[in-house]
């Protein structure tokens, strides 16, 4: 499979998004970015005895010192503890301004190496090398970057851009079932907000998108990252229609907090698109159908929508401090049709409480 290559246009700041199979082991696609300098991997346990040494290769390849950084896996890990851990081996590597730290992993790797690097001597550059397919086609791309607090998702954090973002798709084939259909969701996200035949291609497709065919693969990544690249090039720092990307994610991220980050990130998302879309369909801005139609294509990629039984007040808690909110007021991304979405400040609480109280 050929190299493909867009990019997200952000002036100076502007980074190239490689997509291909095999691209960890191209020492050319790192080159431009770590030679003469100190490559700091950021990693997890799992993802390490995939593909570190073949990245470690590469780097080294390129003109490169290495250096490596083990984290444990999972959402309970993202916070200050395990972010510490990473400041901790870059100071007793005496790293400096122009070490470049390359994350190798999923979302929750991308994330904390990334504010690692936004923060560690006030900055340094970094480079996304996702694994997952969430990873590939939201979370690496940007320049969002966070640790969880435990009252809330994603809520300490900083806007830091990489030097660019090298998606290797062949990296999905060692994906569990249940990591894959959560990338899914944010693949599905795109076509809701933006791009309604992009979402009639996901529903046609996904039979061959559940096989995890290449050709289907490469295609579903590389219109959501344009999706993406668009938004975030009119909207770095999410103070207009970058919100819209949010869509699922105030319901999601309450479904994350409040059980303890014990779910997958898309997973969670999964259900809180189905909730948005029913709660647009109740709001009479889209129609049962559509709604419907949307809770139907995320069963088709094998996601479960069923949400969880919390009492409204624990809803309204966690989705109460939600980034996006204005005010003391629930900011919600809702649907206006499919492929248009909308950023809602204005929902009365009392319909969101009898929503919930209905779910």
């Amino acid at each position: 499979m050929s190299l493909s290559t867009l990019q997200v246009a952000l002036g100076e700041r502007s980074y190239p998004i490689h997509i291909g199979a095999d691209l960890i082991g191209r020492a050319d696609l790192y080159a431009p970015y770590v030679r003469n300098r100190r490559a700091a991997i950021v990693t997890n346990v799992t993802v390490a005895p995939l593909y570190a040494k073949q990245l470690e290769a590469a780097l080294v390849a390129a003109g490169a010192t290495c250096q490596r950084i083990e984290l444990p896996d999972g959402e309970a890990y993202k916070d200050w503890r395990t972010l510490n851990q990473v400041f901790g081996a870059l100071l007793e590597a005496q790293a400096d301004r122009k070490t470049v730290i390359v994350a190798l992993g999923g979302g929750v790797v991308g994330d904390m190496a990334g504010f690692a690097a936004a923060t560690y001597q006030r900055g340094v550059p970094y480079l996304q090398v996702p694994t997952t397919l969430l990873a590939q086609v939201d979370s690496s791309v940007g320049g969002k970057t966070a640790i969880n607090h435990p009252l809330g998702k994603n809520m300490v954090g900083a806007f830091h851009q990489p030097l660019a973002v090298i998606a290797d798709i062949a990296t999905l084939q060692t994906l569990p079932p249940r990591e894959y259909a959560a990338g899914l969701a944010e693949v599905v996200k795109y076509g809701a907000i933006f791009d309604e035949p992009f979402l009639a291609w996901l529903e046609a497709n996904a039979g061959a998108l559940r096989a995890r065919e290449p050709g289907a693969l490469a295609h579903a990544i590389r219109r959501s990252c344009e999706i993406k690249a668009l938004i975030v090039a009119q909207d770095e720092r999410e103070s207009g229609m970058r919100a819209l990307l949010n869509f699922g994610h105030t319901f999601g991220h309450a479904i994350e907090s409040a059980s303890g980050y014990g779910r997958v990130h898309g997973e969670a998302v999964a259900v809180g698109m189905a909730l948005a879309a029913r709660f647009s369909a109740r709001a009479g801005r889209i129609s049962e159908a559509d709604a419907s139609r949307l809770v139907g294509v995320l069963q088709k990629l094998g996601l479960d929508v069923a949400a969880p039984r919390f009492a409204p007040d624990v809803w309204l808690s966690y989705m109460g401090r939600d980034k996006k909110n204005e005010a003391g007021r629930i900011t919600l991304i809702l649907l206006d049709a499919l492929g248009r979405g909308a950023i809602v400040k204005d929902t009365p609480p009392e319909d969101l409480r009898a929503f919930l109280s209905a779910t």
